[in-house]
């Protein structure tokens, strides 16, 4: 390599936050370059300093500039201290080597490790060395990370400055917002009421703005920092932070969000609480085929007598009746004012609290016959007897069947299997005012919260409820 080749000489230096107090300071970085150009007999066209940037990325201003002035053929070398000066990432080494070095005509040169891209030598240890730089950079986002999973164990949140709604983070804590905290507390007192996540979010922009999309209320009602939780990497916490929501409205949240989950992905005529057009939609059943009630044209009709969709017919010569809309209602309704005003008939429903035992015992046998049923159905699609549109809505309905079974089966086992009927009795209580007004959104709040099912038998009505 002849000296008089490089006259343009381009010379970065970059030291980043973590590495202010090692030797690798701005002006020790200048003063060794230049002495370095100096005994070569380079001539420096430009210093390119970069001070508190770190060499995880390549948007850095003085690295920016430099690249611009390669490009317009200003400079024919780069030279740096320390390889890891240029970057801490393998993939941009290489990048701002190959494809803007090298492809512009431009010669770099690593002082500390006394090579360059001129030889075969130095272009194959620029690959070896990026490898390790790579490494360093690995090893201090371990670190960090290590920090924070700390932090978080410790009851700390970890977000920094993007503090959740309803908290301003200070000195690093989470320090309660009032008046941020209420909105907080409104948004779910609406959801348990039975307001939709999309009515909410038109209701709190109207009201506060800020609230930018439905996707904001379903985050805040979610996010179990509120019950004073920190999360971090998929694992929760305790935290120190005082809450805003309490335990009971965030679990009954979360269950009615789950609910939601699972019915989105039904079709739109399996729908329940939060979108159907009638009070007991997706709630009766036949039961006599076992296939669900439609609501149209002023009746409850069992889908397999109306015929409108083959997959949801169980029994095509089902002759079970249909039943008229606002009488089945009214005959639902009057079961839930019963439950208000005859004791007799509330201790008949609610019962007296069995033992865990005899509860464990009889969701078992219901599950293993739940499962049997499935298999016998599985059996008759592999020998071809009944169309497969027949059986895969009959599988539908087992295996929900046998989902709800198994919920209330772990409920049990876990010793929470008085909380539903709390729940029960809690939205008892406030089912006059509820079947009293003009929300339908909250009336099948409501009905889906006190009855798992209504199965229709002719003129005979069963009602099912969760307890």
């Amino acid at each position: 390599m002849q000296q008089s080749s490089f006259s343009r000489v381009g010379c970065y230096v970059r030291v980043s936050t973590e590495n202010q107090l090692e030797n690798y300071s701005i002006p020790e970085q200048k003063e060794r370059l230049e002495a370095y150009c100096k005994a070569k007999g380079w001539s420096i066209y430009k210093i390119y300093p970069d001070a508190g940037f770190s060499g995880g990325n390549i948007d850095r201003p003085a690295l920016q500039q430099m690249l611009k002035d390669i490009r317009l053929h200003r400079i024919d070398m780069v030279a740096v201290y320390k390889l890891d000066r240029l970057s801490r990432s393998q993939k941009d080494t290489l990048t701002l080597i190959e494809d803007e070095f090298i492809a512009n005509g431009v010669e770099f040169v690593s002082m500390s490790e006394n090579f360059d891209t001129s030889t075969a030598f130095g272009r194959a240890m620029i690959g070896i060395l990026s490898v390790f730089a790579q490494l360093e950079k690995d090893q201090i986002t371990e670190r960090f990370t290590m920090g924070r999973i700390g932090r978080s164990k410790a009851g700390y949140f970890h977000g920094g400055g993007n503090a959740p709604r309803g908290y301003d983070y200070i000195d690093g804590k989470l320090v309660v917002n009032e008046f941020m905290a209420k909105q907080v507390q409104e948004v779910y007192q609406q959801f348990l009421t039975g307001e939709s996540i999309n009515s909410i979010y038109k209701d709190m922009h109207e009201k506060y703005g800020g609230w930018n999309s439905s996707r904001a209320v379903l985050n805040t009602l979610k996010n179990s920092v509120y019950i004073g939780k920190v999360k971090f990497k998929g694992k929760s916490y305790d935290g120190v932070q005082d809450h805003i929501i309490s335990d009971a409205d965030y679990n009954q949240v979360q269950k009615l969000l789950r609910s939601s989950a699972r019915e989105e992905a039904k079709t739109s005529a399996q729908k329940t609480p939060f979108r159907a057009g009638y009070l007991l939609s997706s709630l009766v059943y036949c039961a006599r085929c076992g296939a669900r009630y439609s609501a149209n044209h002023g009746y409850y009709k069992c889908y397999s007598r109306s015929k409108s969709s083959q997959k949801f017919i169980t029994d095509p010569n089902c002759k079970n009746t249909n039943y008229k809309i606002e009488e089945l209602d009214a005959a639902v309704i009057a079961q839930i004012n019963r439950l208000q005003y005859d004791k007799d008939y509330f201790n008949e429903v609610v019962g007296k609290p069995r033992s865990t035992k005899d509860d464990t015992k009889a969701l078992s046998d219901r599950l293993a016959e739940l499962d049997r049923q499935i298999s016998r159905m599985l059996d008759l699609y592999q020998v071809g007897t009944i169309p497969i549109e027949q059986i895969s809505s009959r599988l539908q309905e087992l295996q929900s069947k046998r989902d709800t079974v198994k919920e209330k089966l772990i409920s049990v086992q876990q010793g929470t299997g008085n909380g539903q009927k709390e729940e029960f009795i809690k939205a008892l209580k406030s089912a006059n005012d509820i079947l009293n007004s003009d929300s339908l959104e909250k009336k099948r709040l409501l009905l889906s919260t006190m009855i798992e099912s209504i199965w229709v038998d002719g003129e005979s009505v069963e009602i099912s409820w969760r307890i």
